[in-house]
């Protein structure tokens, strides 16, 4: 029997689960990470990345390693009887802030190998082929036993593992799951067609909107193929996948993965234990593929959570700032699956019989949600939505804002040529933006923030918004909020 301490102690080792950690130890927190594999996902499940996924990867310096192994894309397309009917890829445009106006499709795999990688450089790696026996909660933290009999006394645990989450379950957190009757196939391949093929998502509308050819990385690619019983092979999909295609045919050159899921829809009632044990990712919500929202929202927890925790353990920040993950997070999950929910049943659902028309009219309508640029936490107003990226110079270099933020601190961004000179405190890094190409730093052609003072916290949220002369009041105002737990 071993007792080890630790500042977090995460259950699953996921994409949610390995991110909650690579955050915690950048910010100074010490993890100790367990799951039951033996190591990180090789083929399947998630496939793409979303925009603000993307942007906040290069907060955290990832960006750079995950871009080039992915597969940019942008539109998306109808075709009916082999012939095309109409290409969707406008609405990009009218994202304001935001340079990756694409989804970079990318399986869960390479994400997973990426961080189990950080991981284990850094000397926290996964403990693997490990479950979690017992969990009990104290006034200082958790005291957890595991099946290697260790015991492990934890300020935090987060519960990262999955639909099926032990830890949601074992503090019996109700978990009501809407079962929509609608079944899927997946296979990933590497495919030999007469299709002309581009690298786009392409929906066929037959006499239901049920097969969907996504891109993928390299040579492979994806199908969705709606089969609505459980009784099915790949070969049945594979048909169903000729069917819609007609006259073209498809056939595996390559077999990668195949999987059959059902639909199911849920969140969590609560996100937090008495304020010790937390849930993310799947464990706290469940939804449709559709739209490639669940991975993107489990890593937008990720964010969410891991820098409150950082405050609280090293900065001081009263413990009730933990409340509002689940105060921001829980609406954004409902809101995926009303989209998610949305776009699923119009596969099979349709007034007029257009399923794979309305399909993309619902993905330009819920735009927001499905590249994560319009997730916000307020009603009005900027404060508590992303803050816009922006291309910056520093003499002959150009780099983007994003490129600049520091996920483990606050950052004070004073767009003035005036000369500052202000003592901040140690969570809050000083990044002052020139109007025109200055010999002093960085500088911008971007009128979009001109003479503010904008905060911006870790996640790349606007904390507050000021004049120049409002500044000393800002800075005020945010160590009271962190400091002393006003929230």
């Amino acid at each position: 029997m071993i007792r080890k301490e630790t500042d977090i102690l995460i259950i699953g080792a996921g994409p949610v689960g390995l991110l909650c950690a690579y955050l915690a130890e950048l910010s100074g927190l010490k993890t100790i990470i367990i799951d039951t594999s033996v190591g990180p996902l090789e083929v399947g499940r998630a496939d793409a990345l979303n925009a603000r996924t993307l942007q906040l990867l290069e907060v955290v310096d990832l960006f750079k390693e995950l871009y080039p192994l992915g597969l940019p894309c942008n539109t998306s397309s109808v075709w009916e009887k082999g012939k095309f009917v109409s290409r969707q890829s406008s609405w990009w445009n009218e994202l304001e802030g935001c340079f990756h106006k694409h989804f970079l499709m990318l399986g869960q795999a390479f994400v997973e190998k990426l961080l189990d990688e950080k991981l284990t450089s850094i000397n926290a790696p996964v403990v693997r082929q490990t479950t979690i026996e017992d969990i009990q909660i104290t006034d200082q933290g958790c005291i957890s036993t595991l099946s290697n009999k260790e015991i492990i006394k934890s300020t935090y645990l987060i519960g990262a593992d999955g639909s099926n989450s032990f830890v949601r379950n074992y503090f019996n957190i109700p978990f009501e799951i809407t079962r929509p009757q609608i079944i899927w196939a997946v296979i990933d391949a590497v495919f030999e067609t007469d299709f002309p093929k581009v690298p786009e998502i392409i929906v066929f509308q037959a006499e239901t909107s049920d097969v969907a050819w996504i891109p993928r990385e390299g040579e492979i690619d994806r199908f969705y193929v709606r089969m609505d019983r459980k009784d099915f092979i790949m070969e049945d999909a594979i048909e169903k996948i000729n069917l819609a295609m007609a006259p073209h045919t498809v056939k595996i050159k390559e077999f990668v993965w195949f999987s059959q899921f059902s639909v199911k829809e849920s969140v969590a009632e609560s996100y937090l234990i008495k304020d010790r044990v937390i849930l993310a990712g799947d464990a706290c919500h469940i939804h449709s593929v559709n739209g490639g929202q669940g991975l993107n929202t489990g890593l937008a927890d990720s964010f969410n959570l891991i820098w409150k925790l950082s405050m609280i353990k090293n900065h001081g920040a009263h413990q009730s700032l933990l409340s509002s993950y689940e105060s921001e997070r829980k609406p954004i999950a409902l809101s995926v699956i009303e989209s998610s929910g949305e776009l699923v049943r119009s596969t099979k659902y349709s007034n007029s019989g257009t399923h794979a028309k309305d399909y993309v009219k619902i993905v330009e309508k819920r735009a927001g949600n499905i590249t994560g640029m319009g997730i916000r936490y307020s009603e009005k107003g900027i404060i508590r939505t992303r803050v816009y990226d922006l291309i910056v110079h520093q003499e002959k270099d150009k780099k983007r804002l994003y490129s600049l933020l520091e996920y483990t601190k606050f950052t004070l961004l004073y767009f003035s040529d005036q000369r500052i000179d202000l003592e901040l405190p140690d969570f809050v890094n000083l990044l002052q933006i020139h109007s025109n190409n200055s010999q002093y730093g960085f500088w911008t052609e971007s009128k979009h923030y001109k003479d503010q003072v904008i905060i911006v916290r870790p996640d790349a949220y606007i904390e507050s918004v000021g004049t120049l002369n409002e500044i000393n009041t800002l800075i005020k105002g945010l160590v009271a909020k962190y400091s002393k737990g006003y929230i």
